[in-house]
C-alpha cells in the first residue's frame, strides 16, 4: 500500500486527475476527421467535449457525498470501471449522437477520479501542505496535456480516431489494478446513519454560503473555463482556418502545454515558500497576459500559429500556479466535508466550462476572434477577481497543531475574523501575521 507524502502516492493521485485531459486531449486532434467521418458540422462535434463536461460535473455532485459515507476506494473503483466501459462504447460509436452519449456516460467515471483523488489529498493534508500536493500532482499531470495530444496526433494519422479511445480503456484498466492492490483507504470517520438527500443538501448549503469559498471558486471557474474555450476552439481554427495537419496541430498543441508543465512545477516549491494566496496572484496575472496577447497577436497581425501558442503557453502557466492553490483554499474551510466541496467545486467548474466551450464552438466560422476574445476575458477576470477579493481571503494562513480535545472555534471560511478552526480535527488554521 501506497502511503502519504511519498512519490508513489502523489504519482497515484496524479494519474487520477489526468483523467479528464487524457480523456479528452487524445482525440482533439481527430475533431475534424470526426466530423468529416460522421457527418456532424463544427458544433455538433464540440458537443462531444461539453457532453462531456456536463457529465463530469453531474458525476462530481454524485461522488463527493457517497465517498464520504461509503469511503475513497470502493467509490473510486466503481467509478474507473463505468469509465472503461464508456469509453469502449466511444470507440465503437456509429454516428457523431452515439458519441456524444457515450462521452457523457464515460465523463460520469471519469469524474469520480477527480474528485476523489481531491478528497484524499484533503484526507491526507491541510494547509499549505494540501496546496504543495496538488500542485506537485499538477507537475507530474502536466505531462498528460503534452504528451497525450501528441499520441493522438501519431495513432489519428496511422489508426484512426476510434484507436484513441481504445488506448484510454488500456489506460483505465491499468489504474483499476494499482488503485485496487495499492491505494489505502484515507477516510478515517465514516458517518453511522444512511445517506439523507436533506443530509447532503444541507451540507452543501453551507459550503456555498461560504464567501470565501466562492471568492476561489471563481478563480477556478474562470481560469479552467479559458482552457476549455481553447480545447474546444483550437483544433478547428489551428486545423480549418490556418491549415495545420492533425500531427502538426498536436505539436502545436502540446507546445502550449510546455508552459503548465514548467510553472506546475515551480509552484510546489513556491507555495511553501511565498503563501498560497501569492501564488495564486502570479497565475492570475500570467492568466490575464496570455489572453490579452492572443488579442494584441490578432490585432497586430503576427503569424497566427506560432503567437497563439506562445500566448497559450503563458495562459497555462497562470493555469497550473493559480487553480492548484484556489482549490485547496477553497477547500480548506471544510475539513469534514471535503468530498462535498469537491464535488461543488467540480460541478461549477465543469458546467462553466461546458458553457463557454459550446459559446466559443457556435461563435467560430471564419475568424479566430472569439477564442482570443474569450481567453483574455477570463484571464482578465480572474485577475480582477483575485485583485478585489484579497480582503475577504486575506493574505495568507499558516499551520498551527494544537492539542487533542482542545475546544476552537468553528472556522467559517474568513481568516479576518476567526481564531482558528478545527472541525473534530487537530489541526488550526490562524491568519498569518
Amino acid at each position: 500500500m501506497f502511503k502519504a507524502d511519498t512519490i508513489a502516492m502523489t504519482a497515484l493521485l496524479a494519474l487520477l486527475t489526468a483523467f479528464g485531459p487524457v480523456a479528452t486531449d487524445m482525440y482533439v486532434p481527430s475533431m475534424p476527421d470526426i466530423g468529416r467521418l460522421l457527418v456532424a458540422n463544427t458544433s455538433a462535434v464540440q458537443l462531444t467535449l461539453s457532453a462531456y463536461l456536463v457529465g463530469f460535473a453531474v458525476g462530481q455532485i454524485i461522488y463527493g457525498p457517497i465517498s464520504d459515507h461509503y469511503g475513497r476506494k470502493p467509490v473510486l473503483l466503481t467509478a474507473l470501471v463505468l469509465f472503461c466501459v464508456a469509453s469502449l462504447a466511444c470507440a465503437a460509436a456509429p454516428n457523431i449522437e452515439a458519441l456524444i452519449a457515450a462521452r457523457a456516460v464515460q465523463a460520469l467515471g471519469g469524474s469520480g477520479a477527480i474528485v476523489l483523488a481531491r478528497a484524499i489529498v484533503r484526507d491526507l493534508y491541510t494547509g499549505e501542505r494540501a496546496g504543495r500536493e496538488l500542485s506537485r500532482m499538477g507537475a507530474i499531470m502536466s505531462f498528460a496535456p503534452v504528451l497525450a495530444p501528441l499520441i493522438g496526433g501519431i495513432v489519428q494519422a496511422w489508426f484512426g480516431w476510434r484507436a484513441n479511445f481504445i488506448i484510454i480503456v488500456a489506460v483505465g484498466m491499468a489504474t483499476i489494478v494499482i488503485t485496487w492492490r495499492s491505494l489505502p483507504e484515507t477516510l478515517s470517520h465514516r458517518p453511522v446513519a444512511p445517506i439523507a438527500i436533506i443530509g447532503a443538501i444541507r451540507s452543501s448549503a453551507t459550503i456555498a454560503g461560504n464567501r470565501v469559498f466562492w471568492a476561489n471558486l471563481g478563480i477556478v471557474a474562470l481560469s479552467y473555463a479559458g482552457l476549455f474555450a481553447w480545447i474546444s476552439g483550437s483544433p478547428f481554427v489551428l486545423q480549418n482556418l490556418y491549415g495545420l495537419s492533425a500531427f502538426e496541430f498536436s505539436v502545436a498543441f502540446a507546445t502550449a502545454c510546455i508552459g503548465s508543465l514548467v510553472s506546475a512545477a515551480l509552484a510546489a516549491s513556491l507555495v511553501m515558500r511565498i503563501g498560497m494566496d501569492r501564488v495564486i496572484g502570479i497565475g492570475t496575472c500570467a492568466l490575464a497576459a496570455g489572453g490579452l496577447a492572443m488579442i494584441a497577436s490578432l490585432a497586430c497581425g503576427l503569424p497566427p500559429v506560432i503567437s497563439f501558442v506562445l500566448a497559450m503557453a503563458l495562459y497555462n502557466a497562470g493555469l497550473m500556479f493559480a487553480m492548484p492553490q484556489a482549490i485547496a483554499c477553497a477547500m480548506m474551510p471544510f475539513p469534514d466535508r471535503a468530498g462535498a466541496a469537491s464535488s461543488l467545486i467540480g460541478f461549477v467548474q465543469q458546467v462553466s466550462a461546458a458553457a463557454l466551450g459550446a459559446f466559443v464552438g457556435h461563435m467560430l466560422g471564419q475568424s479566430a476572434w472569439p477564442l482570443a476574445g474569450t481567453l483574455a476575458a477570463t484571464g482578465s477576470l480572474a485577475l480582477a477577481l483575485w485583485a478585489g477579493s484579497r480582503g475577504l481571503r486575506g493574505d495568507g494562513i499558516y499551520v498551527k497543531t494544537i492539542k487533542p480535545g482542545v475546544q476552537v472555534a468553528p472556522f467559517d471560511g474568513d481568516i479576518r475574523r476567526c481564531d482558528a478552526y478545527a472541525a473534530g480535527s487537530d489541526i488550526a488554521t490562524l491568519p498569518s501575521v
